[in-house]
């Protein structure tokens, strides 16, 4: 959430920036710049009766018989129309506090002002894109030929946007996992199990409601399933005052999305599915180390990448592609021979305060400080379903087999290839 006093202060600076997001997020303000100006106008106003509140309570003790009484009228119309000012301000500022929760937050001034994807900007790669010498096939197909993913009976049992993995490949999901987690615990990350079902204000602290609620599954008893570990992660230090910066968590767990906003795209295969299987990181850290943090961060989400040999970019975003809560954000995505096309398998964003002021996760800059506000990043590391789509098409042979990387061999009990189902 963006800071009431910074935005009204800040007015043109505030509508400039989220401009550059697209003509939606800037009309997000009207109502608040509308809201802000009865603020003021009620705070003025319940001060100038404050003060003539005050000079009556004065001259009432002056006073005697019916100048008395008549003061004490005026005393008690004016304290009635205090009241109902207050009232009307507490209103008007929990209408302000519900408005700036649907708006975005700032993008950063070094982000690449643009409209979609098309301006994003590669920044860098790592690898090459591997010589198969035979027509690629997508790792669906390949996965089906093995007899390892199984969308039909996913179908019957749960509906579109659902896979059965069978044997080895559910062997390596798994193993996967474990990889990216102990690379990261090498790295200096602390490892949490998050809770998978969280409450509203859980939801509310790292930005999915109330903006993002109809992609959210909610269970009968008011929880929500989280879409991410990032959720109950950042919550881990809500309403807190952390005593020493950085702090830096990994954490493994399902991930749960309704894709209301996907109709039509990537309906086949393991791409973009209700519910599927990530490791997050994500860190605190203070505002001046933020931006050196993301870039540390992009770094550790690409380490697995680079161990399991599989050629990937870096791409910046640009102002118009950028997630709600992110400040900036850096994207990995991963070649895909059988798609022909490089796809997203992580994100990592920095959100700066925006995140921390909703959920009131604060720092002591020193001992006797004065709190303020943590920055928080976040960042997959890696989306692991996405990883398995990546192995199986990089790895991909003429056979139908897929060799795997020789980092994940000791994980999966020294496998080197899926073979053909016999």
């Amino acid at each position: 959430m963006l800071d009431l006093r910074w935005v009204i202060a800040n007015l043109d600076e505030t509508k400039r920036r989220l401009a550059t997001r697209g003509p939606a997020a800037a009309s997000a303000l009207s109502v608040i710049e509308q809201l802000a100006a009865e603020r003021k106008a009620l705070i003025q106003s319940t001060e100038t009766r404050r003060a003539e509140q005050k000079k009556a309570s004065e001259q009432l003790r002056t006073l005697r018989g019916e100048e008395q009484a008549r003061l004490r009228a005026e005393l008690k119309a004016l304290s009635d129309e205090v009241k109902e000012k207050d009232k009307r301000l507490k209103e008007v500022e929990d209408q302000i506090e519900a408005a700036l929760l649907t708006v975005p937050n700032l993008p950063h001034e070094t982000v690449t002002v643009g409209h979609d994807p098309e301006q994003n900007v590669v920044v860098r790669a790592w690898g090459e894109k591997p010589r198969l010498g035979f027509s690629p096939r997508q790792h669906d197909e390949l996965g089906e030929r093995l007899g390892m993913l199984d969308f039909a009976r996913a179908g019957k049992v749960s509906g579109a946007r659902f896979v059965f993995y069978r044997g080895d490949l559910a062997r390596l999901e798994r193993a996967l996992v474990s990889f990216f987690i102990d690379l990261h615990r090498e790295r200096g990350y602390v490892e949490l199990i998050p809770p998978y079902l969280v409450n509203a204000d859980s939801m509310r602290g790292t930005g999915q409601l109330p903006k993002f609620e109809e992609d959210l599954f909610k269970t009968t008893n008011g929880f929500y399933l989280i879409p991410t570990a990032e959720v109950p992660v950042t919550n881990y230090h809500r309403d807190e005052i952390l005593s020493d910066l950085p702090v830096k968590y990994c954490a493994y767990s399902p991930c749960f999305r309704s894709e209301a906003g996907s109709y039509g795209k990537d309906t086949k295969g393991i791409i973009r599915q209700h519910q599927f299987h990530k490791v997050e990181l994500v860190r605190f850290e203070k505002p001046e180390s933020a931006l050196e943090a993301l870039e540390q961060l992009v770094d550790d989400a690409q380490e697995p990448l680079r161990r399991l040999g599989l050629h990937h970019r870096v791409v910046a975003l640009c102002t118009g592609d950028l997630g709600f809560a992110a400040e900036k954000t850096y994207d990995l995505e991963v070649w895909l021979p059988g798609q022909d096309a490089y796809r997203e398998i992580s994100s990592c964003s920095t959100c700066s305060d925006f995140q921390a002021r909703r959920a009131q996760i604060r720092f002591r800059p020193e001992p006797q400080g004065k709190p303020r506000f943590a920055y928080t990043l976040n960042g997959s590391g890696l989306a692991v379903g996405r990883t398995v789509v990546a192995i199986l098409e990089n790895g991909q042979q003429a056979d139908g087999s897929v060799v795997l990387p020789a980092a994940i061999r000791p994980y999966v009990g020294g496998i080197e290839r899926l073979g053909p189902a016999p």
